[in-house]
C-alpha cells in the first residue's frame, strides 16, 4: 500500500474539502447525527464515525499517517466520489439529507 500513499494523500486532499474545526462543528450538530446507517447497533452512524477520523488525520503531519489512516482517507475517497455520482436532490440542496451525509465525510457539495 505504500507505493500508493502518495496518490491517496492527493485524492484524500481534493476529496476532503472541510477543515478540521468546520467539520467537528459540523459533526455537533442534529443534522449530522440524523443521517447515515448505523452499525451494529451504535448510536453513530459510520459517517459521522469516519468524520470523527478524519479530523484526527487532518491534524496530524503527513510523515505521521499510519497505513490505517492511508486505509481511512482510500476510503473517505470511495464513498465521497460515490455519493457524488449519485447527485442530490434537486430542490433545497443545502437542507438535504445527501450534503449532511457528505459533510460527515468531509465534503460539502456547496463548495464545488
Amino acid at each position: 500500500m505504500a507505493d500508493d500513499h502518495e496518490q491517496i494523500y492527493a485524492d484524500f486532499k481534493e476529496a476532503v474539502n472541510m477543515a478540521p474545526a468546520e467539520l467537528e462543528k459540523f459533526l455537533d450538530t442534529d443534522e449530522s447525527k440524523e443521517v447515515g446507517q448505523k452499525k451494529g447497533g451504535s448510536d453513530e452512524s459510520v459517517g459521522h464515525d469516519s468524520g470523527r477520523k478524519i479530523v484526527a488525520i487532518k491534524h496530524k503531519k503527513k510523515a505521521d499517517l499510519t497505513d490505517d489512516d492511508y486505509a481511512h482517507m482510500k476510503k473517505v475517497v470511495g464513498y465521497v466520489h460515490r455519493h457524488l455520482k449519485q447527485g442530490g436532490p434537486d430542490k433545497d440542496v443545502e437542507h438535504s439529507p445527501w450534503r449532511y451525509s457528505l459533510m460527515n465525510w468531509g465534503h460539502d457539495p456547496l463548495k464545488d
